[in-house]
């Protein structure tokens, strides 16, 4: 028998982020459902930590099966899916990954921003097939647009840093303002959307964020306003947001994430002024072993009953 601790891991994870682990845990690797499943059946009242994701979770019924559960991590900064009363209830640690993948998650939402503002995905289309600037549409400035952000957390500082050097005027919503932010507040996330140019979401996800992007928000932009989301796909209503995009009711959108992931989302895949990536703005190979080395220290910290690191 291992004298390591036991830890399941039902997040995927290459092949070397599993071995620098597993030189510390007795890890058991079940990155599918059906593997997941089985790992619990077979082995549940061995585990004592649990490494997963925000979007996978674990579930509560999952968890009671696991009686000598003491720590859930989850490896990027989203926990929306973790069984947080049931973790509590049973005083088990509970961490993430905040701060690990900020600065990936803030340059691809900047990448974004340009891309769907300056309309680059179809600016290469039309070079390709040979179409000249003269018979396009000037494509508008970034700078001195006005970005306003729904959900100024780290990431949402960090997109609001990069959009300082781009000299665009910064607005953002909350439930409540920020100590010692400069940035303009708005109480209500329709003021904000009338007044922005570029409307940023960088919420958390969860049923209290669910489609505050409505058909009512997305008028309120309007047709010069563009949508960028990297935050989580159900705070955008997706048919709302395909008939503005389709009506030319706003300019258009750039999207990480999506409701039906990992399916496309059907309703804009026709569309030209939609810009879509598979959920990879938290995804780079610094950004990831951040993360596997802030799971490292969250462990550590548990186990050598210091605390986690970055607890939730």
């Amino acid at each position: 028998m291992s004298d390591k601790i036991p830890l399941l891991v039902v997040s995927s994870l290459s092949s070397a982020h599993q071995a620098q682990i597993a030189a510390v845990y007795d890890l058991t690797y079940a990155p599918t459902p059906a593997e997941r499943a089985a790992a619990i059946a077979a082995q549940g009242a061995r585990y004592r930590a649990v490494l997963t994701i925000g979007v996978i979770g674990l579930t509560p019924d999952e968890l009671a099966a696991m009686p000598k559960v003491e720590l859930i991590c989850a490896m990027g900064a989203g926990y929306e899916c973790l069984p947080l009363e049931a973790a509590r209830s049973r005083g088990i640690a509970l961490a993430n990954g905040a701060g690990t993948n900020d600065d990936c998650v803030a340059d691809h939402a900047f990448g974004l921003l340009i891309g769907i503002v300056r309309g680059i995905r179809m600016l290469d289309r039309a070079c390709r097939e040979g179409i000249w600037r003269e018979a396009i549409p000037q494509p508008p400035n970034v700078s001195g647009k006005r970005l306003g952000i729904l959900g100024l957390g780290t990431i949402g500082q960090k997109i609001a840093k990069r959009a300082a050097g781009f000299d665009m005027e910064i607005g953002y919503h909350n439930r409540k303002p920020r100590e010692g932010v400069a940035h303009r507040y708005f109480d209500s996330l329709q003021s904000m959307a009338e007044w922005a140019d570029v409307l940023m979401i960088a919420t958390p996800g969860g049923p209290g964020t669910r489609h505050l992007i409505d058909a009512r928000i997305l008028d309120a932009l309007g047709p010069q306003g563009f949508l960028v989301n990297i935050s989580r796909g159900s705070v955008v209503d997706t048919e709302a947001l395909a008939a503005a995009l389709r009506e030319r009711r706003i300019a258009g959108a750039g999207l990480d994430v999506y409701e039906s992931e990992p399916e496309p989302p059907r309703p804009l895949i026709g569309l030209d002024n939609v810009l879509l990536t598979p959920h990879v703005a938290g995804w780079s190979p610094e950004a990831t072993q951040a993360s596997v080395d802030r799971f490292m220290a969250n462990a550590e910290g548990h186990f050598a009953g210091r605390g986690v690191v970055s607890p939730i």
